[in-house]
């Protein structure tokens, strides 16, 4: 009867961290899914960093660190700290290219002293 009462609880016990690691797995396959350029993540060294490009089939990923790229594999991500709206990455990068059309450049004189 003792046998019988322990193999239930270890059933039970094996049952809920089946659950548990389920919703972890399928958290983590949602979080991959959702990244794209200018989403900003902490790797697992805690490197935090804008993703430029993502190789899904090469499973890559390069991300911006304050003007330095660095690669890395896409298993490298801990947690996505922002998730940029679709519409205002589009907004700045007509931004960009606005700005980028208006610009003119003219030499610039200098006086030595």
């Amino acid at each position: 009867m003792q046998f019988l009462w322990m193999m239930v609880v270890f059933g039970g016990l094996l049952f809920f961290m089946q659950r548990q690691q389920r919703k972890q797995q399928a958290k983590r396959q949602e979080q991959m899914a959702g990244l794209a350029k200018g989403t900003e993540i902490v790797t697992i060294g805690g490197l935090y960093g804008v993703i430029d490009e993502i190789d899904r089939e090469a499973n890559k990923m390069v991300l911006d660190v304050d003007g330095v790229y660095l690669t890395f594999e896409l298993t490298a991500l801990k947690a996505v700290v922002t998730a940029p709206a679709a519409a205002e990455v589009a907004t700045q990068e007509a931004l960009v290219e606005t700005v980028a059309e208006g610009v003119q450049e003219e030499p610039v004189e200098t006086s030595d002293k």
